[in-house]
């Protein structure tokens, strides 16, 4: 089972599970967000989701860290039980910085709603219900961390088919969520537990924030006559950070 759960200062969340739990996410994240040029106005969206792919491969090739985790099979339930084995599970691990999970999380409702069309599909499919996991797995870590009322406010981003607007992430500007993760790692801990929901925000509706910051990437892109994905903010990731 995928467990996510906070790092030590807050700056993101380490992601764990078993050979077969980020094996299974890593196939369902790739089947959902499509192939390169598939879905052309969601491909900056999509390099997103694959960031979140590269670690899981990295963390099944043992690049990444390891954990133990008690499986139930104690030495009290094991006197009753007539085979023997191992009472802990390897899990593997990567983290995440909070508001790239965040703004991963919430554009997977736009590719699943996608995927289904495309793939003439319905809720159960198996690779929707991966995702799904990972999804839930990041609800439950939130509701584990925010108090009752910043949780209960930020749902409205969790649920994807209830006051959600189809296509909210379609042509989105990513560099804002560089810019919100490297805003985010320049805070103090106790800061960066205090913002988490207010990343949820702005990751999870088109603010002014946002509006205003896509305005100066295309007007900067319009007058250096490039691409808009080549525009970057005057800022840099932080070269050492704890997580």
């Amino acid at each position: 089972m995928l467990q996510i759960n906070n790092t030590p200062h807050y700056a993101g969340v380490t992601v764990a599970g078993d050979y077969q739990d980020l094996d299974e996410l890593y196939e369902a994240l790739h089947l959902i967000v499509g192939e390169e040029g598939e879905l052309p106005t969601y491909d900056s969206v999509r390099l997103r989701v694959l960031g979140v792919c590269y670690d899981i491969r990295h963390s099944l090739m043992g690049d990444r860290g390891a954990i133990t985790v008690p499986n139930g099979f104690d030495r009290e339930r094991s006197r009753y039980m007539p085979i023997i084995g191992p009472d802990t599970n390897i899990y593997l691990t990567f983290e995440v910085m909070w508001p790239e999970l965040l703004f991963v999380s919430f554009s997977l409702n736009d590719f699943i709603e996608l995927y289904e069309k495309r793939s003439n599909t319905h809720p159960w499919d198996p690779t929707i219900i991966a995702v799904r996991k990972f999804q839930g797995a990041v609800a439950r870590c939130l509701q584990e961390t925010l108090s009752e009322s910043k949780y209960g406010h930020l749902k409205k981003y969790i649920r994807p088919y209830k006051n959600y607007t189809y296509g909210l992430y379609n042509n989105y500007a990513t560099q804002y969520v560089d810019h919100l993760n490297i805003k985010f790692l320049k805070m103090k801990p106790e800061r960066r537990l205090a913002n988490i929901s207010i990343m949820a925000k702005r990751l999870g509706e088109l603010d002014y924030n946002y509006t205003e910051a896509r305005t100066g990437i295309m007007d900067a892109a319009r007058d250096l006559n490039v691409p808009e994905s080549e525009i970057r903010f005057n800022e840099e990731y932080p070269e050492d950070f704890e997580w």
